[in-house]
């Protein structure tokens, strides 16, 4: 998908809601290992739901039912269930962050069943797999979609409903660092804001706080990383990886490594950037970035991932050099299919 929802669109979406019985079961899903936008977009819609008189309500994600240290301050964590003890038939399912299906993981199965599948995403790649599709690339985050739809709902903000939209908004907009922030992010974030949250606490919570453990296996990890500078069209690649070794050895959970991409894409010789973390034997999640002359939502969505064209990831399988070698040939293809084979 490309465009943006239509007005068309936003007037389902509302019905969605708005047409729920009395009783109606509303069940949310965000994708695996969920990330700031996925969990605070989906936890800030739920308590405006709560607002709105739902009441039989339930948040999950696929996986172990764990959230990320960062994100356990985050109001509205009371909602989450397990995938196990996520209501089988809901009157109506709303996906937060998910660019397809494959993310939602046995959860996938609640959107066949008999009532409304209502998807909120920013990712160019999705592939449209709701009944109603709330999907705009050119959002900074899926938390805009989430406030503009209960803005339409006449949802109010409120400081819970905020400290969860931000948190959203700003862990996809890098701190409001990347190029998605415009001037209509900071206004969203200014009405965020304006409820009363402290941005300050947010961000060390979010962002500045670190297990010493995470930061001795940092220093481990980015001792190994690799710069080709040939690659990407002579334009650069960095690479790293971390396996489950390596997570036991220094007593840390596997949500550390999200912020392992960071300090990588800073390497002024490279316009690509990767981090491949072991999820099992033979499994790596893949974490790609671009400072802009690369499209790496493509290198993505080629090996069955997806993302946008800044940032993107992907499943690898079988050993770190062969994932890395799929990167590559994948680089190479794009640069060959651009008739560019240098630096611009």
């Amino acid at each position: 998908m490309s465009a943006g929802p239509t007005e068309a669109d936003w007037a389902a979406a509302v019905a969605a809601v708005r047409e729920l019985p009395a009783d109606g079961r509303v069940l949310l899903i965000c994708h695996v290992n969920p990330d700031g936008d996925a969990l605070g977009s989906m936890l800030g819609f739920a308590l405006g739901l709560r607002r709105l008189g739902v009441r039989r309500l339930q948040a999950t994600f696929p996986g172990p039912p764990e959230v990320p240290e960062p994100l356990c301050g985050l109001p509205g964590l009371e909602l989450l269930v397990p995938e196990t003890e996520a209501e089988s038939e809901p009157d109506l399912v709303i996906c937060f962050d998910a660019a397809s299906e494959s993310r939602l993981g046995e959860l996938a199965g609640r959107l066949a069943g008999k009532g409304t599948a209502l998807v909120l995403d920013h990712h160019a790649s999705n592939s449209g797999f709701g009944d109603v599709n709330l999907v705009d690339p050119a959002a900074a985050a899926t938390s805009v979609l989430a406030e503009q739809l209960l803005d339409r709902l006449g949802v109010p903000l409120d400081a819970g409903i905020a400290e969860c939209l931000y948190v959203a908004l700003s862990t996809d907009t890098g701190s409001f660092r990347f190029d998605a922030t415009t001037p209509a992010v900071h206004e969203m974030a200014a009405r965020l804001l304006a409820t009363g949250i402290r941005p300050g606490d947010i961000s060390r919570r979010v962002f500045d706080s670190r297990p010493f453990g995470a930061v001795r296996l940092f220093g481990e990890v980015l001792g190994r990383a690799r710069l080709e500078p040939g690659e990407a069209g002579g334009r650069g690649l960095v690479w790293t990886y971390a396996t489950l070794d390596d997570l036991a050895r220094h007593e840390q959970r596997p949500y550390v490594l999200e912020a392992l991409i960071d300090p990588v894409r800073c390497t002024a010789e490279a316009d690509v950037s990767c981090v491949v973390k072991q999820t099992a034997p033979d499994v790596w999640a893949v974490s790609l970035r671009s400072k802009g002359a690369t499209d790496v939502s493509r290198v993505a969505v080629a090996l069955g991932g997806g993302g946008h064209r800044l940032a993107a990831g992907f499943t690898g399988r079988g050993t770190v050099d062969e994932v890395v070698e799929g990167i590559r040939a994948q680089l190479r293809a794009g640069t060959m299919e651009s008739g560019t084979d240098q630096p611009g």
